[in-house]
């Protein structure tokens, strides 16, 4: 059930982390019912922010035309779903350096728990007000890098000084991740991929 966690993770997380452990969930089983569903939350806000009601520069506003929101936003879900993996390998990958050997499905789902505000914030992109949404936004990554610090030990059953290393270690990843993403974006917009404007 997708909210089986949803509300745990935001009113009393560390309690949360422990019963998510005791799941023993599968990748196959957390991708169905949990990153599937809420991982399309930004996309399809976004693509219909962007299409129906526009943000506005000075006395403009600014649209995305259907073919260039709907790549985009498929774009943005794809590289969301892989991105909840393979930040899950890298935690499995990285568990044997401090000693936190778990399975690897174990570290995808913790992945994916970790990434729940993100992808509960992206309903924001429903309305795209610059300011508004960087706000919460912020608040959302606050919640999730506080998700990481908290469950990290929980799940991967280490210490809390060897969590709060392996969670800053992870937290680097995935802001080289992030910047990679950004950069690559970039080269993207700069060869002709640029989205369209509605006329």
């Amino acid at each position: 059930m997708v909210v089986q966690h949803l509300w745990g993770l935001f009113s009393h997380p560390i309690h949360e982390w422990k019963a998510i452990r005791n799941d023993a969930c599968s990748v196959s089983h957390c991708y169905i019912h949990h990153v599937l569903l809420l991982a399309a939350i930004p996309p399809i806000a976004g693509f219909i922010g962007t299409t129906q009601v526009g943000w506005q520069l000075g006395s403009e506003v600014m649209k995305l035309t259907m073919g260039s929101a709907g790549g985009i936003a498929l774009l943005f879900y794809l590289v969301m779903l892989v991105g909840v993996y393979s930040m899950g390998y890298m935690i499995h990958w990285m568990g044997k350096t401090y000693q936190a050997d778990q399975s690897l499905a174990r570290c995808v789902v913790f992945a994916a728990y970790t990434a729940t505000p993100l992808f509960v914030v992206g309903i924001t992109a429903l309305y795209p007000l610059l300011w508004l949404n960087m706000l919460i936004g912020i608040l959302a990554l606050s919640h999730t890098v506080y998700l990481l610090y908290t469950g990290l030990p929980i799940m991967m059953g280490i210490s809390e000084e060897r969590g709060f290393l392996f969670s800053t270690a992870v937290l680097a990843v995935g802001l080289v991740t992030l910047v990679a993403l950004l950069a690559i974006t970039v080269l993207l917009w700069g060869m002709g991929f640029s989205p369209m404007l509605t006329s």
